[in-house]
């Protein structure tokens, strides 16, 4: 048995068609056309087409607010895991499923590639902390097991299921072929049917939004992390979901509100985390504040090396966020009055990437080094406040980073660190990672 709609007709269906997601199909119409065209003249086709795409709608209305490649077919890599989800919520609404239903683990489902909660076969996981599992950390194998459950012990026939339930919500380039995001070259989506399936979830399922904004949760004595950093940071986010793959790239949902207006954030194919976080960020806040605002089509690809593996516990199998969020094991000290760091000026001063980290210091604290990220991004008014895991010599610490940044904004910040004899450390894109992860991490 084959999908419903194959790929390929679901791309070309899909730049003809399209979907709509304005309240005034007239204008939502012609929105659509022009995306179309930029798509079709500037960035090709298929799924590792280069340039990104993004888009904003209003949740409460779906007027596009504005988008760039909307159209393009894209990995989804983890983003999967919503309409996972999305089943998921429709059954526990239906009373199919509850909260604290135990769900058996398969040996495939124990099997998928990490990020992953480590659980083994024969044992089970409830629902809410499968669900808990996949809004926070990404757990592949807790996302595998609830889809089994949710096709009746098939993830392929539950991956059926996503694909109806994606073309009845209008979501017509969009086909899936499991439950997780791990890749697959039938898992194809577009910024716009993301965009389609996040706003059902926010409008229609508002009971189970507090599962995106969970930060962290405990687990059979280990607590779970959310990598989610605009959940983080950004003022008003109420979640979605993060998602990374080798082909798949860079990918984010972010759902906000503010005084009573909610909206949602799609950015895909986007070459590192900063640019991401960036781009997101910068969409958000224009279309808060009702201003035109223009996604950056390209961005500089801030490196071709996967991130590596993130560590296992040997005891128990776990690998929880705070352990993928491990990066290089090095820890910063307080900087010269003039300092020249080696990585900044092994690369041209005129770079225009948004991949440079300025690395802040270490702390023993987690709120230590988040502190200090804030008020050096309040200082400096640019960057992305983000905290990393460091593993040295089995002690756990902190680092502090402002991340996104250019070349330029890099150095003038660790340059005014520097002059306050604070630690700074300016970090290349090609080290910029907001988590170790494997390759086929959704």
């Amino acid at each position: 048995m084959k999908f419903a709609v194959p790929v390929a007709a679901v791309w070309i269906a899909g730049m003809f068609a399209g979907v709509l997601l304005s309240a005034h199909p007239a204008q939502a119409r012609e929105d659509h056309k022009q995306s179309i065209t930029t798509v079709s003249s500037s960035l090709g086709f298929g799924p590792t087409a280069p340039g990104v795409s993004a888009i904003v709608i209003d949740a409460r209305s779906g007027q596009v607010i504005s988008d760039i490649g909307a159209d393009v077919p894209r990995y989804p890599a983890s983003l999967t895991k919503l309409m996972t989800l999305d089943l998921a919520f429709q059954a526990l609404r239906a009373g199919k499923i509850s909260l604290d239903m135990p769900l058996p683990v398969s040996e495939h489902a124990a099997d998928v590639e990490p990020v992953k909660l480590g659980l083994r076969p024969g044992g089970i996981i409830t629902v809410r902390d499968a669900i808990l599992a996949m809004t926070t950390m990404s757990a592949n194998d807790a996302a595998t097991t609830l889809g089994e459950y949710l096709g009746g012990g098939s993830e392929y026939h539950c991956a059926e299921l996503m694909t109806a339930r994606a073309h009845a919500l209008g979501m017509a380039q969009t086909s899936f072929a499991n439950a997780s995001g791990l890749p697959n070259p039938n898992q194809v989506t577009t910024a716009r049917d993301l965009a389609i399936l996040a706003r059902d979830i926010v409008i229609n399922y508002p009971e189970y939004q507090q599962f995106f904004e969970v930060q962290k949760f405990d687990l059979d004595g280990h607590t779970i992390y959310s990598n989610n950093n605009m959940l983080k940071t950004y003022p008003g986010a109420t979640g979605m979901k993060t998602g990374y793959t080798t082909l798949g790239r860079h990918n984010l949902i972010t759902s906000a509100e503010r005084n009573g207006r909610i909206l949602i954030g799609v950015a895909l194919h986007e070459p590192s985390w900063g640019s991401t976080y960036n781009q997101m960020t910068n969409m958000l806040d224009a279309g808060f504040a009702q201003v035109p605002f223009h996604p950056v089509p390209n961005t500089v690809v801030a490196s071709n090396q996967p991130p590596a593996m993130a560590p296992a516990h040997a005891s128990s199998g776990l690998i929880t966020a705070a352990d993928a969020a491990t990066i290089r094991p090095v820890i910063t000290h307080p900087a010269p009055p003039h300092p020249k760091p080696a990585a900044a000026n092994q690369l041209a001063s005129n770079d225009n990437s948004t991949g440079w980290t300025a690395e802040l210091g270490s702390y023993k604290q987690m709120s230590a080094a988040r502190s200090k990220a804030l008020s050096v991004r309040q200082m400096r008014g640019v960057g992305i406040v983000r905290v990393a895991r460091l593993d040295v010599h089995g002690k756990i610490l902190w680092t502090a980073q402002l991340t996104g940044l250019s070349h330029e904004a890099a150095h003038s910040t660790c340059t005014a660190l520097a002059a306050k004899r604070a630690a700074c450390v300016i970090i290349p894109p090609q080290s910029d990672h907001l988590a170790a992860r494997n390759t086929s991490d959704g």
